[in-house]
């Protein structure tokens, strides 16, 4: 039986993790490593400065898996090598309550941080968000968002990672990332590019210092129609943007730059 890593970075808790879960038990076997509490926008960084705990728990549903106080990363390593030694057929990420749109997203996104640590070790990975338009109490406001509301954010990822299971990732893609907005419609969805428009001012002032007080799909800024970000926020309508993690680059300008500069190399 093909076996899949489901992971997120809103705590193993979650109703994105548990309705997702669900949904995927009905294509593989599903083993769930992620963070005990919520630990958003930490990326792909891994934990060195300090020693990270795992236990073995039971979901809400009975089933068992595996918390972590780590980042979605750590889960990721510390259950490859350290609870099953091998790698999973696919790695799930998610659901993640809010958007993953974007280059400055799909780097300090927790959720995207575990299917990049995936996708470097040769694992597809799908990473799954359910873009709420505001979220302004992170905590309150993630836990009001119910399983139903996710039902078919869960039924989009079900259908992509059966045709993955069965068929392999499409071509020239490590990863897929899917953002489903409020009130999808299930007939209205794109491939799309990944957006290269960074935040804007992010932060609010308060006594203490700044703080990221709330998070809105409205802050999300790119005309490109052909973008994520763009087809989330403007049209409505759902988003699949594949990622290939190879950067691109050419080493030949800065060879010339060292011969003007007539050091060696």
């Amino acid at each position: 039986m093909q076996t899949i890593l489901l992971i997120n970075d809103d705590g193993i808790n979650s109703n994105g993790l548990i309705v997702v879960k669900k949904k995927l038990e009905n294509l593989a076997k599903v083993i769930v490593v992620a963070p005990k509490d919520e630990i958003s926008g930490v990326g792909k960084a891994i934990t060195t400065a300090r020693h990270v705990k795992m236990e073995e728990m039971q979901l809400s549903d009975g089933s068992k898996a595996y918390a972590t106080d780590g980042t979605p990363a750590d889960a990721y390593l510390l259950a490859v090598n350290k609870i099953f030694k091998r790698h999973p057929d696919l790695l799930v990420a998610g659901i993640n309550l809010g958007p993953n749109l974007g280059i400055d997203d799909l780097l300090n996104s927790g959720t995207l941080g575990a299917a990049l640590e995936a996708a470097i070790h040769g694992v597809p990975a799908i990473a799954v968000s359910y873009c709420k338009k505001a979220i302004g109490d992170q905590k309150a406001d993630k836990a009001k968002i119910t399983v139903e509301e996710l039902d078919l954010t869960a039924h989009i990822a079900q259908k992509i990672v059966g045709y993955v299971l069965e068929n392999g990732m499409p071509t020239d893609a490590d990863i897929l990332s899917i953002n489903v907005p409020e009130e999808a419609d299930c007939n209205k969805m794109r491939v799309t590019s990944l957006s290269y428009a960074g935040y804007g001012d992010i932060y609010t002032k308060e006594k203490e210092g700044y703080r990221i007080a709330r998070w809105m799909l409205a802050d999300y800024a790119d005309k490109n129609p052909d973008t994520d970000v763009y087809v989330v926020k403007e049209e409505g309508c759902i988003s699949i943007t594949p990622i290939k993690i190879r950067f691109i680059h050419s080493k030949k300008s800065v060879e010339i730059m060292l011969k003007k500069l007539k050091l060696a190399f």
